[in-house]
């Protein structure tokens, strides 16, 4: 019980996050987003540090799921369509409901992590069956440097994301064959 009230308090954490931002992630917000009594969040994890790193962690594990789980069911792509098609999808997932909260929430993580290395550490890039189907592609489309290429390519996606939670919008078809033709070239 105590392992599911902590991923139940990190995914609230989360949420409160996505939704307030890091001034408003505090044990207290965390209790009633999770619908605890008071003092439960803070009874798991002593500081709000302690916090904010169940939080990066949680959020490192859920992505890491997906991208194995999107890498495993999704075949290597043919062709630059089946590339651009898969990489909007991911995009579109980031962009609307749970992949938004997460996003924003690991932006704002990724910020923090600026002053706290241990965060840093923990959302540091890992590898995974999404990451080497992207290196697997551009690999077999005769890519030169296909790992290097595949972290640059992932790099750009990553802020057309930040991008569109920032400024509003979709990320459209066309900047993503933009940057697959860039990484193909």
């Amino acid at each position: 019980m105590p392992t599911e009230r902590r991923t139940l308090l990190a995914d609230a954490a989360i949420t409160v996050l996505a939704e307030t931002g890091m001034r408003g992630l505090t044990h207290r917000a965390v209790d009633r987003a999770a619908g605890f009594p008071p003092g439960t969040t803070s009874a798991y994890f002593r500081t709000r540090q302690a916090l904010l790193t169940a939080l990066v962690r949680r959020l490192v594990d859920l992505d890491q799921a997906e991208l194995q789980e999107l890498g495993e069911t999704t075949p290597v792509p043919r062709d630059a369509d089946e590339l651009v098609a898969a990489l909007s999808a991911f995009c579109a997932e980031r962009l609307t409901g749970d992949g938004r909260r997460r996003s924003l929430a690991r932006y704002a993580c990724a910020l923090e992590s600026v002053h706290h290395a241990e965060l840093r550490e923990i959302l540091a890039p890992r590898a995974n069956a999404a990451l080497r189907a992207v290196r697997d592609f551009l690999s077999a489309a005769g890519v030169g440097d296909a790992e290097e290429r595949t972290v640059t390519l992932l790099t750009c996606v990553d802020g057309l994301v930040f991008d569109r939670l920032v400024h509003g919008g979709a990320v459209t078809e066309e900047e993503l064959r933009g940057l697959v033709a860039s990484a193909l070239r």
